[in-house]
């Protein structure tokens, strides 16, 4: 006979914090979100050797709450960009901590969650695994297609938060998610907007490269002038302007929509026109999506930390509110959707998938 509760540890490795809550099926019984110690964190020249400090603050933070090792039943992370891959749960095996460490598809704080979660698993005797990674990939191959051959567009995206806040939106509308068309915008520290055709994600704006700029993503830029950007800089540098230096930080100083609301109120002219510019970009993308079903959706989704600005809703919806209903799900449920996927595991309603580096099965 299966216990009548799991306990069940989940994590979610950011950039800027670590999340890590302990859950009793699906009722959290204690949650954290652990800002970086950018004193410790700082020397680490590249993501792994974050590993150790980060590691530490989650298990500092269970035996706060008084939770042993010894009675989980699953430790669950958020995934990392690794093989591309159909959604679904996946075990954290060799395979795919040695793909993440390799950031060969992506750079990415997250990369480091399945890693320290399969360590602490190990101590446990138990099963880490990760749900709806964001490497998943279900694009049509019409998606694929860039433009210049050597170049195709990749699956990266906010899968886990998309996929939570479709299946949100299929049980308001009172039908299964695999049956219902969506567009979905999870607006966070990243963006990324994705066509739902029947519960499979067949095409996105990519979650660091491509779509709507955001905080500190430049999000699509003109190819040319790109190229003179490039120019006697190392791809790296470039690499961390375009992910980490483009967006609001770079025409405002700040990452924080909080504040440029501040200075928007304060009568900062060119804080409203880049802010107002960057709903007019997710707008656009989201209306992009909705030709990819030729119109025939059940409703547009925005999720995500953003979805709190109503200065920023009321502008995307201004713009996109002809093409169909419209829902609004402000924050992010990641950490319950993780949550969850890690009971169906326990409770046997859905089955692991196996990580391969080189294909999935």
């Amino acid at each position: 006979m299966s216990p009548s509760f799991f306990n069940i540890l989940v994590m979610n490795v950011g950039s800027t914090s670590t999340k890590v809550a302990c859950y009793k099926n699906i009722e959290l019984i204690a949650g954290s979100n652990i800002p970086f110690k950018k004193n410790l964190l700082s020397p680490c020249h590249d993501l792994a050797g974050q590993i150790p400090e980060r590691k530490k603050q989650i298990l500092d933070f269970i035996a706060g709450y008084g939770v042993k090792l010894s009675t989980l039943d699953i430790v669950v992370s958020r995934g990392g960009v690794g093989t591309p891959c159909p959604s679904g749960i996946y075990e954290v095996n060799q395979a795919m901590c040695d793909d993440l460490l390799s950031m060969r598809f992506a750079k990415h704080d997250s990369s480091l969650g399945p890693v320290i979660s399969k360590d602490i698993a190990q101590e446990c005797g138990v099963k880490a695994v990760v749900v709806d990674p964001p490497s998943t990939d279900e694009f049509h191959p019409l998606a694929r297609i860039s433009g210049l051959p050597g170049i195709e567009r990749s699956s990266v995206l906010h899968a886990l938060s998309q996929k939570a806040a479709a299946r949100r939106a299929a049980a308001l509308i009172g039908r299964p998610y695999d049956e219902l068309n969506f567009v979905i915008a999870h607006l966070g520290g990243g963006i990324s907007v994705g066509t739902h055709l029947k519960g499979r994600i067949i095409d996105s704006t990519h979650g660091l490269y491509e779509g709507p700029f955001t905080s500190e993503r430049a999000g699509n830029l003109p190819t040319l002038p790109l190229v003179n950007l490039a120019r006697g800089q190392s791809v790296s540098a470039v690499r961390d302007i375009i992910v980490g230096g483009s967006g609001l930080k770079a025409y405002l100083g700040t990452d924080d929509a909080r504040e440029v609301e501040e200075m928007i109120e304060d009568g900062d002219e060119k804080a409203l026109l880049v802010f107002e510019a960057m709903a007019y970009q997710i707008a656009k993308d989201i209306g992009a999506m909705a030709t990819v079903l030729k119109g025939n959706l059940d409703g547009i989704v925005i999720t995500g930390g953003l979805a709190y600005s109503e200065r920023l809703i009321n502008w995307i919806r201004d713009r996109i509110s002809f093409i169909g209903r419209v829902f609004i799900f402000p924050g992010e449920d990641e950490m319950l959707a993780l949550a969850e996927g890690g009971l169906r595991v326990l409770t046997g309603e859905e089955k692991l998938k196996t990580y391969r580096g080189d294909c999935y099965i």
